[in-house]
């Protein structure tokens, strides 16, 4: 549960690139083509129009209002919506893949009890990737083994169930409602989600106030809640911010069947071509199972999903 991503000198080579690129082509910002005509590209050098982005003036988090009257919170929002909106790989990239895993988010969400706003935390999280950072946190929900553990996932070389996207959505939704408990808002649990319980107890504490939006906290935590509420406004209005995505380009759902097993697994590969897939879409669709065989004597119920025929070429 730790944000690890470095936006600093990646973003700003992305960026860059994505400058040169709109100077010798055809300029494109947040929506906006700049045409130039034949005679004016022979004879003068083509200068890129770069415009500041509207930032919306009301905006809530799980029902929670953003207090964008403030001028330092209006500014780190402004501040998250240019970054992420002029890195814009990464944004089509999270959009397209929005497509496909808010419709398996969203009702796993429903089902804890935690307001549909925190699926843009898994954004901010992983980038709905199945990554491992840099401190060993894993998974959509990026949870450290010892976390994961304690709120009751299995954890080791065959099984790792902070990539079972519906157990792990489980205990972050477990972990936030209890941080919210503590702190009394939704914005708190989320900042809790990635300073810890005792950093941001600790710091209320020092600095004698309650909310996030009045606490000066380290760099990544006084950006996370600003970084979660900039995916929802660009996710939610991408066209607003110039990402123009037809249908056909959104990475779809891929419809599974579930096969309970409580027995050993001897050879995945062997299994996977028995349920008419292979090693490979076994593993993608099961990024939990982590080793090339299931040594289970325990005899537990483990939920193995297949997908449907029609979605791979074998």
């Amino acid at each position: 549960m730790h944000f690890l991503s470095k936006i600093g000198l990646a973003a700003t080579a992305v960026f860059l690139s994505g400058l040169f690129i709109a100077a010798i082509q055809s300029p494109k910002v947040a929506g906006q083509t700049i045409e130039t005509s034949v005679s004016e590209q022979q004879q003068t050098p083509q200068i890129l129009r770069v415009e500041a982005l509207d930032i919306p003036r009301v905006m809530t988090f799980a029902g929670e209002s953003v207090p964008l009257q403030d001028t330092d919170v209006r500014e780190r929002l402004d501040r998250e919506i240019h970054v992420n909106t002029y890195w814009h790989s990464n944004m089509l990239l999270m959009i397209k893949k929005a497509n496909r895993f808010f419709s398996e988010i969203e009702p796993l969400l429903k089902k804890y009890n935690l307001p549909d706003d925190f699926k843009y935390l898994a954004v901010a999280e992983s980038g709905l990737d199945n990554v491992t950072s840099s401190a060993g946190a894993s998974g959509f929900w990026q949870f450290m083994r010892a976390t994961g553990k304690q709120y009751g996932l299995e954890i080791n070389s065959y099984v790792d169930e902070r990539y079972n996207l519906e157990l792990a959505t489980k205990v972050a939704s477990e972990y936030l409602r209890n941080s919210k408990e503590l702190f009394g808002s939704w914005t708190n649990a989320a900042a809790a989600y990635n300073a810890g319980n005792a950093g941001i107890s600790k710091q209320m504490k020092r600095q004698d106030a309650t909310d996030y939006y009045n606490l000066l906290l380290n760099p990544e935590t006084g950006r996370y809640v600003f970084r979660i509420l900039a995916f929802k406004e660009i996710l939610s209005n991408p066209e607003k911010y110039g990402f123009f995505v037809n249908q056909d380009d959104l990475y779809q759902a891929i419809p599974t069947n579930t096969i309970v097993v409580d027995t050993p697994i001897e050879d995945f590969a062997k299994f996977a071509k028995q349920q008419g897939i292979n090693y490979k879409i076994l593993k993608i669709h099961n990024p939990w199972l982590r080793d090339t065989f299931l040594k289970n004597a325990s005899g537990k119920k483990y939920h193995i999903k297949i997908p449907k025929p029609g979605y791979y070429i074998l």
